[in-house]
């Protein structure tokens, strides 16, 4: 495969700076509403902050990428004597949860940056510094990425089987 040079765009987390105000989430689903800030729905970002107020411990975690199989990977982790499961930190969108799944049809959703926008607008947003973007230049080997839409019609297989996608599809084509 050839190389190429590629923007890398990357978020760093500053974790222990978190003091889980939340106002990452809240601009990042109002940027993702349709229309664009119309609305404000936690269920819409591509970023949470997983929280354990009582241990005052905050991680802000980004969407990634869809999986079709839960992870076979069940570590512990402990921080400051509290164990947490691996899950809770993943960024990975699979079967095994519900977070980081469209709230309307369950369809995977994962960081898009803020497509079009500067920088992220979590980054913008952040009152502690918590989040710091980085844009480098990397020569990498180019690679055939699935389509979003190659990613959602899986993640539709996946839930509800072949049949009953094709069966909607179907209807669908007979309405327009």
């Amino acid at each position: 495969m050839a190389k190429v040079k590629k923007k890398i765009k990357t978020i760093t987390i500053k974790a222990d700076m978190c003091n889980g105000c939340r106002a990452c989430e809240v601009i990042c689903s109002a940027f993702h509403a349709s229309p664009p800030y119309s609305s404000i729905n936690p269920a819409r970002s591509r970023i949470r902050v997983v929280r354990y107020p009582l241990q005052d411990i905050w991680v802000p975690v980004f969407a990634g990428e869809y999986t079709p199989a839960e992870c076979m990977g069940r570590d512990k982790y402990i921080i400051d004597g509290k164990e947490y499961e691996e899950c809770a930190f993943c960024r990975a969108v699979c079967p095994s949860r519900d977070v980081f799944k469209e709230p309307d049809s369950g369809l995977p959703i994962r960081c898009d940056m803020c497509e079009g926008e500067d920088k992220p607008l979590c980054v913008e947003q952040c009152l502690n510094d918590v989040l710091i973007y980085e844009e480098r230049e990397e020569e990498v080997e180019e690679n055939d990425y699935p389509e979003e839409l190659d990613i959602g019609v899986e993640a539709l297989l996946d839930k509800f089987g072949f049949d009953k996608l094709s069966d909607a599809v179907a209807r669908k084509g007979m309405t327009q």
